[in-house]
């Protein structure tokens, strides 16, 4: 069973992007000479190498800038990625590792599927992110189409009003009635006058 690598970015010039990671070094940066361009200010010109060593890749960086870190730790020296692992390039651009296990006997559906570049699959949506990035990331949700708000009727915001009226004078009369001694005077049915 072979693996297959890529890097998912979830924050940066291009969200949703997906590196399949293919050779021995790959490095990173913002130069079109790395086999992975990230065109960004945060990302120095050549800012990190991915090197295949023993089936896993191994990132280190390459004395960027504003630095590579790894699930929030800044590297310090080479370091062996495992799946899901979160890897961020200075502070804005965040990637995602994943290792997809590719069973070289298994049947192949569609052949034409397989021929087709990876550029020109469609993508699905990134999941969310860590919990770490969040506040990096917009805090209202996008809304759902289809959805609408309701608003209240005017006639329910007029009725409701009338209502809370009526009851604070009545509240009101029979406040007055009390502290007049008025009792006798309106209500002669109740007994005791």
């Amino acid at each position: 069973m072979a693996s297959q690598f890529q890097l998912i970015m979830r924050s940066g010039p291009t969200p949703g992007a997906a590196f399949t990671l293919e050779g021995d070094q790959i490095t990173i940066g913002r130069d079109s000479v790395n086999e992975i361009v990230i065109n960004d200010a945060e990302i120095s010109r050549r800012h990190a190498r991915l090197t295949f060593q023993g089936g896993k890749y191994v990132l280190e960086d390459l004395g960027s800038t504003n630095g590579t870190f790894v699930n929030g730790q800044r590297l310090a020296g080479p370091r062996v990625l495992k799946a899901g692992e979160v890897v961020s390039f200075g502070e804005q651009i965040v990637v995602v590792f994943e290792a997809t296990n590719i069973d070289a006997g298994a049947t192949v559906v569609s052949p034409r599927a397989a021929a087709v570049p990876s550029a020109s699959r469609p993508i699905a949506p990134p999941p969310p992110p860590p919990a770490e990035y969040v506040g990096s990331m917009p805090a209202s949700p996008a809304p759902v189409s289809g959805t609408t708000i309701r608003r209240p009727s005017s006639l329910f915001i007029i009725i409701g009003v009338g209502v809370l009226l009526f009851i604070c004078m009545c509240a009101a009369f029979f406040w007055w009635v009390d502290a007049n001694f008025l009792w006798c005077t309106f209500f002669p049915f109740l007994g005791g006058c």
